[in-house]
């Protein structure tokens, strides 16, 4: 064999072991995202996870709102990505406890019996106005002292939490998406698709509650979506007495 053809084969050689290489560090770059992610999410492999479905306001018990739908849609694709399994629970019969399987919770508790529940077992410190008849504070948030009024189409909010109820380690998180408006609930579920790494960065596998806004909705949709706060504390700080004025809101 002369220099030449060595030279050839030990360059095959060296390009083959650097692919192998490469093919190796990006192939445990990819599971170590992946597991990171599974953690954050409560999804190991082929496990079960709960998508609990609202009603529209008003209506039949399985109207869906159409922006609903599309959170739900959301949230599949991220449990996909996990390896896990949903499934669609309406909100009046999700009849368990938390803690066993992942739980993706949408709607505000107006229409939705098992977020207005988790509201008040989880998170006494926010209050939501559930009014039937119009008015400027039909939909408000009132958390640690501040209201949060609903501006139809301008200004609207919605609540981002992660939740484990102290169960300890190795139990599943509730993931809730409580807004004033269904298509709010759907830019939630988009901030959370969008930003599951840095919140788990900076919570790891701890609860919080993020208080969002949408930006302008009936021009820019569900994507223009600002951060307002973590209102983490004030949420699960015991609720300020109720006025009579208040008597319609839920906590």
């Amino acid at each position: 064999m002369n220099d030449d053809v060595r030279n050839i084969v030990l360059g095959v050689v060296a390009a083959g072991i650097s692919a192998a290489i490469g093919w190796l560090a990006r192939t445990y770059l990819w599971k170590r995202k992946l597991r990171r992610k599974q953690v954050f999410f409560g999804l190991p492999d082929n496990s079960e996870s709960l998508l609990v479905v609202n009603r529209e306001a008003g209506g039949p018990e399985l109207t869906v709102m159409r922006h609903d739908v599309f959170a739900l849609l959301e949230l599949s694709a991220l449990i996909k990505d996990c390896g896990a399994h949903a499934q669609v629970v309406a909100h009046d019969a999700a009849q368990q406890g938390f803690g066993e399987r992942t739980e993706f919770c949408v709607g505000g508790p107006a229409s939705n019996r098992r977020m207005a529940a988790h509201l008040n077992s989880l998170l006494p410190g926010i209050r939501i106005n559930t009014d039937a008849e119009p008015g400027p504070e039909r939909g408000a948030f009132a958390i640690g002292g501040e209201r949060y009024l609903l501006q139809s189409g301008r200004a609207e909010y919605v609540i981002l939490a992660r939740l484990t109820a102290d169960l300890g380690r190795g139990a599943r998180p509730v993931f809730l998406f409580c807004g004033q408006r269904a298509i709010t609930n759907q830019a939630a579920t988009r901030y959370l698709a969008r930003h599951h790494e840095r919140l788990a960065r900076k919570y790891g596998t701890g609860s919080f509650v993020l208080l969002l806004k949408v930006v302008n909705s009936q021009a820019y949709g569900p994507d223009v979506v600002e951060l307002v706060a973590d209102v983490t504390r004030a949420a699960h700080a015991p609720a300020p007495e109720e006025s009579p004025s208040d008597s319609s809101r839920v906590s």
